[in-house]
C-alpha cells in the first residue's frame, strides 16, 4: 500500500526544488499538508466497535466506539501523508443518522455508575455535517441498521431455539416484511446520497457494501455454537444470506449507480472468511478470546481486507493509482 505513495514523493521533490539552497538550509522541517480531505461515514461495520477490531481511540470519547484497527484508521496510517481523514462513523448508525439525525451513541462511560455529568454520552451530530465543499472523497458504509439486521438476528435466535436446527421459523415469520425494509433502505439511501452530493458537489463518493457473514454452504455452521450463529437454523441462515443480506448489498449498489458513485463490494473477497469458516474475518455472536459479545461484526482481519479494497477505490477515484 505504501508504494502507492510514490506519486506524492515526486510532488514533494518538485516543491523542494523551487526553494533556494539558502532557504532550505535555514528552514525548520514541517509536515506537509495532506493533498486530499477524506470523510469516513458509516455504522459499526466502519467504526469497528468490538474488541476484536482494536482499541477504542476517540479523543475525547464521544461514545461512537471507533477502534484503532477499523478500516478507516488502517487506511489513515497507510495513506495519511496523502489524505487527511475525518472519521465520524458511529456504532448503531442508521442511514438517517448519517443524513440528518443527531444520534445517541451506544458507548457508555466507565465505570457504568459514573457521576460524570456527560453520562451517558451526548448525542453526536448528523454525520453528513462533517462533509463540506472542500471535501475531496467521502466513504460511507451504512444500511444494516435501517434494515434492522440486529433485530432480525434476535428474532431468528429466539425462533430457532429448541428446533434442533431444523426448519425455517424465522423466514416463515419475517419474510413478508423484508421487501418493505429494503424499500426503506433504498428511499433513505437516495436522500443520503443527494444530501452528500449537495454538501460536497466535487467530492468522489464511495459506497461500501457489507462483507460475507454467512457461508454459501450453511452446513458449515454449527447449531447452538455461540461463536457462530447460536440457535439460528441452517435454513434460516440460507434465507438470511440470499434474501436479506444479498439484497441489502444490491440495494446499496443500485443507489450508488444511480448517482454515478463507486461501490466497493466486499462480499467476493470475504466469501471464504465468513463467521463459520476457520479463517473467519467476521466474528459470531461471541468471540472466544477474550470472551466478548461481538454480535456478527468484522474483526481486525476483516477490517484489514476492507482497508485494502477501500483504499484502492479511493486512490482510483482521486486518480493517483
Amino acid at each position: 500500500m505504501r508504494t502507492r505513495l510514490a506519486v506524492l514523493c515526486s510532488a514533494t521533490a518538485l516543491a523542494a526544488g523551487a526553494l533556494a539552497p539558502a532557504q532550505l538550509a535555514g528552514a525548520t522541517p514541517a509536515a506537509a499538508a495532506a493533498a486530499y480531505d477524506w470523510v469516513a461515514l458509516g455504522d459499526s461495520y466502519t467504526a469497528g466497535v468490538i474488541p476484536a477490531a482494536g482499541e477504542i481511540f476517540e479523543v475525547p470519547r464521544d461514545g461512537c466506539e471507533r477502534t484503532d484497527l477499523s478500516y478507516p484508521q488502517v487506511i489513515d496510517r497507510d495513506l495519511g501523508s496523502l489524505i487527511d481523514l475525518t472519521n465520524v462513523s458511529c456504532g448503531a448508525a442508521t442511514i438517517e443518522d448519517v443524513t440528518f439525525n443527531a444520534q445517541q451513541p451506544i458507548g457508555r462511560h466507565l465505570p457504568p455508575f459514573s457521576e460524570d455529568p456527560d453520562y451517558p454520552f451526548a448525542p453526536v451530530p448528523p454525520q453528513s455535517e462533517a462533509v463540506n465543499p472542500g471535501t475531496d472523497v467521502v466513504t460511507v458504509g451504512v444500511g444494516g441498521n435501517t434494515l434492522g439486521f440486529a433485530e432480525i438476528l434476535f428474532t431468528c435466535l429466539q425462533l430457532g431455539s429448541g428446533t434442533g436446527g431444523v426448519g425455517t421459523p424465522c423466514r416463515d415469520d419475517l419474510a413478508d416484511n423484508i421487501p418493505g425494509r429494503l424499500a426503506k433502505v433504498s428511499e433513505d439511501y437516495d436522500v443520503m446520497l443527494a444530501t452528500l452530493h449537495e454538501r460536497a458537489p466535487h467530492a468522489k463518493i464511495i459506497n461500501v457494501g457489507y462483507p460475507t457473514v454467512i457461508p454459501q454452504d450453511a452446513s458449515k455452521c454449527r447449531y447452538n455454537d455461540l461463536e457462530q450463529f447460536g440457535s439460528i437454523t441452517q435454513g434460516d441462515l440460507d434465507w438470511l444470506r440470499d434474501d436479506v443480506l444479498g439484497p441489502l448489498n444490491a440495494t446499496i449498489e443500485k443507489a450508488a449507480g444511480e448517482y454515478g458513485d463507486a461501490f466497493v463490494d466486499l462480499a467476493p473477497s470475504t466469501r471464504n472468511h465468513s463467521v463459520c469458516d476457520a479463517g473467519k474475518w467476521v466474528e459470531g455472536l461471541f468471540t472466544r478470546v477474550p470472551d466478548e459479545v461481538a454480535f456478527v461484526h468484522p474483526n481486525a482481519k476483516g477490517h484489514k481486507n476492507a482497508a485494502d479494497q477501500v483504499s484502492t477505490a479511493i486512490l482510483h477515484a482521486l486518480g493517483v493509482n
